[in-house]
C-alpha cells in the first residue's frame, strides 16, 4: 500500500507544472504565457481659436502660452472711421455722430472632444472682462454663421452679463472648424470720463459637450 500512495504523488508532481505553468513546460515545444494590458482611459476636450480663413485681411489671433489664452489687436479705431484698419475690415456710421462705427475681423473656431457619452455641444461667448471706456464695445455677427455680414446691422452687441451661444453641433462635429466674426463698436460719444486711449477687454468662449 505504501509503494501505491508513493507512486501516485510522484504521478501529480510530474503533472503539475506541464497545466499550471505557462511560460515553461517539459515534454513539449510550445509554451503560451499571457500578459493583461491596462489603461484608464478618460474624456477628452479642446477648443482652439486661431485667424479666420473666410475673408481677408484678417486680424491676426495670436496664441499667447499664458494668460490671456489668445490675443486679438484692432489697432486704431475712431467713431467716424476715419482710421483705416489696422487689420479687418470697417463699417462706417450710417449716420456720423450718431451711429457707431463697427471695426471688424473673422476667426475660426476649432473644437475637438473625445470619449464623451454625446456628440452633442455647443460653444458660448461672454466678455467676462469689459473695456472701461463708455464709448467702445465687443460685437460679434448676429447670424453665427460663416456668411461675411456686409453691413453694420449684422453685429450685434456680445453678451457681459450672459453668454452668447456661438456654435451648435449644426455647425460641425468634433474635429471641423469653422469661421465666426468679431469686433468692436466705437459710439460717437462725447462727455466727461475715459473716451481715449488704449483698452482691452476679454472674451471668454467656452465649449460644453452635453
Amino acid at each position: 500500500m505504501k509503494k501505491f500512495v508513493i507512486s501516485v504523488v510522484a504521478m501529480l508532481l510530474v503533472v503539475t507544472p506541464a497545466v499550471f505553468a505557462g511560460t515553461q513546460g517539459q515534454n513539449t515545444n510550445t509554451v503560451s504565457p499571457t500578459l493583461q494590458i491596462s489603461a484608464n482611459v478618460q474624456s477628452a476636450i479642446r477648443l482652439t481659436l486661431s485667424t479666420g480663413t473666410a475673408v481677408t485681411p484678417h486680424c491676426t489671433v495670436t496664441a499667447t502660452g499664458g494668460t490671456p489664452d489668445y490675443t486679438m489687436n484692432f489697432g486704431t479705431v475712431d467713431a467716424l472711421a476715419i482710421n483705416a484698419p489696422t487689420c479687418g475690415s470697417v463699417f462706417g456710421p450710417a449716420v456720423p455722430g450718431t451711429d457707431s462705427a463697427i471695426y471688424w475681423s473673422d476667426y475660426k473656431l476649432s473644437p475637438v472632444f473625445t470619449g464623451q457619452s454625446t456628440t452633442n455641444y455647443n460653444i458660448k461667448a461672454q466678455v467676462t472682462t469689459n473695456f472701461t471706456a463708455a464709448d467702445i464695445s465687443v460685437v460679434r455677427d448676429t447670424a453665427n454663421s460663416i456668411a461675411v455680414p456686409t453691413a453694420a446691422t449684422q453685429f450685434t452687441a456680445m453678451g457681459v452679463a450672459s453668454q452668447d451661444t456661438i456654435a451648435t453641433q449644426a455647425d460641425g462635429g468634433s474635429g471641423s472648424s469653422y469661421n465666426r466674426f468679431i469686433g468692436v463698436a466705437v459710439a460717437p460719444t462725447n462727455g466727461a470720463g475715459t473716451l481715449t486711449g488704449l483698452q482691452n477687454a476679454t472674451v471668454t468662449f467656452t465649449l460644453t459637450v452635453q
